[in-house]
């Protein structure tokens, strides 16, 4: 079966859905104090969770909302393009230590799931120190395995241009 179709279309639906977020957000940006959904991701109890939601006020909260439905389609498109790009690589380099990064690619998008259940579950007004501990924690180790990851994908990249056999990511 042809799969060369995989990467390029989810790095395109990677790409759409990040603009997507980055207009849906907009507004975020320019009344807050707090600038960006990634606060209140990092916001590791309810005290801190609640400073960010009255910044934001009724109206941004919506738009957060918003947001983060979004993101499930982008959680969709990234884990899955990091995924088979990585994975991808480590078997061009007939690496184990990549084949753990690709699958912690979907340990980061299963991450990112919980992150966003427990983001809309402050956002409905529900929060709690123990949801906004739990937030954060799947977060930080989300960003953690996606920076190891884009990390990686540089590294066999680089790799990859100087033994001139960058073709072999697009075959």
């Amino acid at each position: 079966m042809n799969t060369s179709w995989r990467i390029p279309l989810l790095f395109i639906g990677t790409i759409i859905m990040f603009v997507v977020m980055g207009k849906t957000s907009a507004p975020l940006k320019t009344t807050a104090k707090y600038k960006n959904i990634v606060y209140l991701e990092l916001a590791y109890n309810s005290e801190k969770a609640d400073d960010i939601l009255k910044d934001w006020g009724s109206a941004n909260i919506e738009v957060a909302k918003i947001n983060t439905y979004f993101d499930f389609i982008f959680i969709f498109c990234y884990a899955l393009f990091l995924y088979f790009t990585s994975e991808k690589a480590a078997r061009i380099t007939n690496s184990k230590v990549g084949m753990s990064i690709a699958r912690g690619t979907l340990w980061a998008g299963i991450l990112d799931i919980m992150e966003n259940a427990g983001m809309l579950i402050t956002l409905s007004g529900n929060g709690s120190d123990a949801v906004a501990f739990a937030t954060a924690f799947c977060s930080a180790i989300k960003w953690v395995l996606v920076v190891i990851a884009v990390v990686y994908l540089l590294v066999v990249i680089l790799q990859l241009l100087f033994n001139r056999k960058i073709n072999l990511l697009f075959i």
